[in-house]
C-alpha cells in the first residue's frame, strides 16, 4: 500500500528536503507540496490525501487555522504537525484543531517516516521532547488541581471576590467578617496555593 502525502511548508528547502524523503522512500508518495494554507485549503479536497504534514509558521493563515478548517470536512486525512514550536500552547492548540500528531522538524529523516506510518495507522506520533512537555504539562496541572481542592468553601468564597476587584474590608462587610479574619483567610490560601501575592493566587485560580 501506497501512503499518499501532502506538505504544507513555506520553507523552500525543508519542503523540498521532504518531498525527496517522501518520493525516495518505499511506500511512500508526495501528492503535493503547498507554500501556504490558502493554497492547501483550496488544492486538498481536489487530492487523494492519506496524510498531511504541517507546517505552524506560514506566511498568511497558519498551520493551526489550517487545521481546523479542513479538518471537519475531511475527517480521513491525518493531519501531522512538523514544525519548529515545541510550546505545550502550540502542541495543544493544534492537537485541538485536528492535529493526530506532532513532531519538530529537526526530527530525523527515518523518524519522520515512522510518524507517517504511525499517523496513517491510526496512531498519535509525537517527538519525545514534545511527549515529555505534554506529560510535564499534565503533572503541572494536576498538581494545582489538588492545591486548589484544598481550599475551603469560605477560602474559594473570598477568592472569588478578589477576583472581582473588591478590597479586603469590602470582603469582609460582605461575608460579615472582621478585615483580620479576611487577611488570615487570604494568608491560609496563599500557603495552600503555594503562591505569594493576590495576582498568583488569581492566576493559579482563574487561569486565562
Amino acid at each position: 500500500m501506497i501512503i499518499n502525502v501532502g506538505i504544507v511548508e513555506d520553507e523552500k528547502q525543508i519542503r523540498e528536503s521532504l518531498t525527496v524523503l517522501i518520493n525516495g522512500s518505499e511506500g511512500f508518495t508526495c501528492l503535493y507540496a503547498f507554500e501556504t494554507a490558502e493554497e492547501a485549503i483550496l488544492a486538498i479536497p481536489t487530492l487523494n490525501l492519506d496524510v498531511v504534514l504541517m507546517d505552524i509558521h506560514l506566511p498568511a493563515k497558519n498551520g493551526i487555522d489550517c487545521i481546523a478548517e479542513l479538518k471537519p470536512k475531511h475527517h480521513s486525512i491525518q493531519f501531522l504537525m512538523c514544525t519548529s514550536f515545541e510550546d505545550t500552547d502550540s502542541v495543544f492548540k493544534a492537537l485541538k484543531a485536528g492535529a493526530s500528531g506532532y513532531i519538530t522538524k529537526t526530527t530525523q529523516p527515518s523518524k519522520i517516516l515512522d510518524a507517517i506510518v504511525e499517523v496513517f495507522n491510526g496512531g498519535s506520533p509525537m517527538s519525545s521532547n514534545i511527549a515529555r512537555k505534554v506529560v510535564d504539562s499534565f503533572q503541572i496541572s494536576n498538581k494545582e488541581n489538588l492545591e486548589i481542592q484544598k481550599l475551603s468553601e469560605r477560602e474559594k468564597e473570598i477568592l472569588n471576590l478578589l477576583s472581582q476587584g473588591f478590597r479586603y474590608k469590602e470582603i469582609a462587610d460582605k461575608l460579615f467578617l472582621s478585615t483580620e479574619t479576611v487577611r488570615t483567610h487570604i494568608r491560609n490560601i496563599y500557603e495552600k496555593l503555594q503562591v505569594n501575592s493576590r495576582t498568583d493566587a488569581l492566576n493559579k485560580t482563574f487561569p486565562k
